[in-house]
């Protein structure tokens, strides 16, 4: 198998804005492809942007109306799956030539539930992948409703076999072992940005996988912000020093679990790399913890794919 050019969108979303991220994400898609890049992968809920404010320590105060307003502006500006937006998205990609991995905040059909989700588009622009976050975060609670596993599987593409998790995921071990019996080539690392934790997970899961991973993170400053953001859900300052609220981070690990590209910085860049499938093979000589490292005669893994509905459809 040739080498593999894959990279990481690094942006900054336009914040509560759905249309105008969609627009950028498509504008991104084509950028990558017209540099040679076949897999793309962007940060958890890059559309319409991560909700930063759950850590304000307002956010869900009983009756607290920016809280309520922020909410709905996230509700009106998430997407259902599928979509005209994921087609456009999926149009982008196909016109691209590239498998892309995208963070976002998608919608129920009535209106009122979300869900953190990171959906993988094929080089021919079907959506061939749809993985709900399974347990949403601490205050990430009050946004976002539990996901399923129906979505937590690997992908054959035309560039290998791709996966991906969603942040703190990646501390989940079953779901990891899930995604390790699928063999993938590359794993899609989605988090809001890479702070040293969420780089240490993504190099263990990298060893521990035998996989290449793209840590893919978002970029975001205080005056990226829409001028009329309630002022009452901004984060403190030291949780932003020098108005940084998403600081990048973006990396791209290889299968031994070393970093081959990045840390990038704090500014909007497309982190790219060539892959040599070759190395996974290599790597997996002393370790495959899906394969000749398992012990499926003492362990027995079984994973729930329905994907539920309302109680009245149940």
């Amino acid at each position: 198998m040739p080498p593999l050019r894959a990279a990481i969108a690094q942006i900054s979303p336009v914040l509560l804005d759905g249309p105008a991220t969609v627009e950028k994400i498509c504008r991104t898609i084509a950028r990558a492809g017209a540099d040679g890049v076949r897999l793309l992968a962007f940060p958890e809920t890059i559309l319409p942007g991560y909700p930063f404010w759950v850590d304000a320590g307002t956010f869900g105060r009983w009756e607290h109306a920016s809280s309520k307003e922020i909410h709905r502006r996230l509700l009106d500006n998430s997407i259902e799956v599928p979509s005209e937006a994921t087609r456009r998205i999926g149009d982008a990609a196909r016109d691209a030539g590239l498998v892309a991995v995208v963070g976002v905040h998608e919608r129920d059909r009535r209106g009122r539930t979300l869900w953190n989700a990171l959906l993988t588009f094929g080089a021919d622009g079907s959506l061939i992948g749809h993985h709900r976050k399974l347990v949403p975060t601490f205050g990430e609670r009050l946004v976002w409703a539990p996901g399923d596993a129906a979505g937590l599987r690997v992908h054959e593409t035309p560039v290998g076999r791709v996966g991906g998790l969603i942040c703190w995921e990646h501390w989940m071990p079953i779901p990891r072992q899930v995604l390790h019996d699928g063999a993938e080539l590359v794993h899609v690392a989605a988090w809001p940005h890479v702070r040293e934790p969420y780089l240490l997970a993504s190099r263990h899961y990298a060893f521990e996988g035998r996989c290449f991973v793209l840590a893919a993170g978002m970029v975001l400053r205080r005056d990226q912000l829409p001028a009329d953001f309630p002022a009452d859900l901004l984060p403190r300052d030291e949780d932003a020093p020098g108005g940084q609220i998403h600081l990048g981070g973006s990396c791209i690990i290889g299968p031994d679990g070393v970093v081959i590209a990045g840390p990038a910085g704090t500014e909007e860049t497309i982190l790219a790399a060539d892959l040599d499938p070759a190395r996974v093979g290599a790597e997996s000589l002393s370790l495959d913890t899906g394969g000749h490292y398992a012990r499926p005669d003492l362990f027995r893994l079984q994973v729930e794919r329905r994907r539920p509905g309302t109680v009245s459809e149940g």
